[in-house]
């Protein structure tokens, strides 16, 4: 009979879940928005390309004067330059408008900065001078050395590769770190999607004065466990709705839209690590389902409940002003501390199964925590519910609630 209960309570909570267009809209908002983004992003980067490219290949008629020699009479006349001898006439010419731009090389351009004068065109379009006096000058540098290698040495275009072990084998590096990371993400999608819905999954039959007539057909264990399976669902088929497209887009898109160009054969996870990202994931879920169901308990409306969705929001966030400090120092006691501490250990501590500096004794204690504290929040959560689910005018007192039998 409880088995059957549960199975209902699951099956109700979900499906009275995904019937809500609330529910869709907030998940379906998030790729529209995100590929808006990408797009605008794409058209805003293409825009800017064209515009930097137009700047460096730009025909400007300027006069100049260089004292460094570097700059033949050939040089200047194809760049669209005229030589002057007096400084001080050229700039007054381009004052008074009588010349666009005007370009002084000192004798030793290295230590001392090359001046340029020009007609104010406004803050992007005035660059272009600087964009042909660099051009001018990086030619005049490849005729002096007469070796384009050499040339591209200097200006530091140098590619590389670099190949990283682990414990005798070949690590990931980069390409290693992203999959444990994508549990930490998937972590916060769920509780600040779901987050609020959890919490005022208890106080919804408060206010509807229904809790009376549940609780004569169904325990509240079974309630409560099954409210928690069934969010738990619901966050399955919004990681799915949100992470398809975002894999899909990620295979079409790469290398375009701001988009990185990763193989993704070099995305190979480390097998351990996805386990525990796995199990730091379910159990920081539990015990913060389990904790928002408690603190939904106690409160008489979904107003008042909705008051302390802030606090746990700003308790998941605060590792991620000690993330400088997790990749330099993880052994800190701060870190320590965070890694540890209920409400700071899972993000703490994805993170830092992500960047490989948690042990496996480390993941072990704070996976046991995890669903040790979890499995007492339910119990807590429940003993709320059941002191709680008739008192409708005021918040329950938790020692009183606790204290009793």
């Amino acid at each position: 009979m409880a088995h059957h209960n549960l199975h209902t309570v699951v099956r109700f909570e979900f499906l009275r879940t995904l019937k809500k267009k609330s529910f869709w809209v907030s998940t379906l908002i998030v790729p529209v928005v995100v590929g808006i983004v990408f797009g605008l992003v794409s058209f805003s980067g293409n825009s800017a390309s064209k515009s930097v490219s137009a700047q460096e290949n730009a025909a400007v008629t300027f006069s100049y004067l260089d004292e460094s020699g570097l700059i033949s009479d050939k040089l200047g006349q194809d760049s669209g330059g005229t030589p002057v001898t007096d400084r001080q006439v050229a700039i007054d010419a381009v004052r008074a408008g009588a010349s666009e731009a005007f370009i002084y090389v000192p004798q030793s351009p290295a230590r001392t900065a090359i001046q340029v004068y020009g007609k104010d065109l406004g803050l992007f379009e005035s660059a272009k001078y600087s964009a042909v006096a660099t051009r001018m000058i990086a030619v005049a540098v490849k005729d002096k050395v007469n070796s384009p290698e050499l040339t591209a040495l200097a200006a530091g275009k140098v590619s590389f590769t670099q190949t990283m072990f682990k414990d005798g084998k070949v690590s990931g590096g980069i390409f290693a770190v992203i999959p444990p990371l994508l549990f930490l993400g998937l972590f916060y999608l769920v509780i600040l999607f779901l987050g609020n819905q959890i919490l005022n999954s208890t106080v919804e039959e408060k206010e509807n004065r229904v809790t009376e007539m549940i609780l004569t057909t169904l325990n509240p264990t079974t309630l409560i466990i099954g409210k928690i399976l069934a969010i738990l669902a619901t966050g399955a088929v919004q990681m799915l709705t949100v992470g398809v497209p975002a894999a899909v887009g990620f295979v079409l898109l790469r290398g375009h839209a701001g988009i990185p160009d990763i193989s993704l054969a070099a995305l190979v996870p480390e097998p351990s690590a996805m386990i525990v990202g796995a199990l730091l994931l379910t159990g920081g879920f539990i015990l913060f389902s389990a904790a928002l169901v408690a603190i939904g308990s106690v409160m008489p409306t979904a107003k008042d409940a909705n008051g302390m969705f802030g606090t746990i929001v700003i308790m998941m966030f605060v590792p991620l002003y000690a993330v400088p400090l997790i990749l330099s120092d993880p052994g800190s006691r701060v870190v320590q501390i965070f890694t540890y501490f209920p409400f700071s250990a899972p993000v703490t501590a994805m993170l830092r199964n992500g960047l490989g500096s948690l042990s496996g004794i480390e993941a072990t204690i704070v996976i046991t925590e995890l669903f040790i504290l979890g499995a007492a929040a339910i119990a807590v959560a429940v003993k709320l519910f059941r002191h709680g689910s008739i008192q409708y005018t005021s918040k329950v007192r938790l020692r009183t609630a606790l204290s009793r039998r």
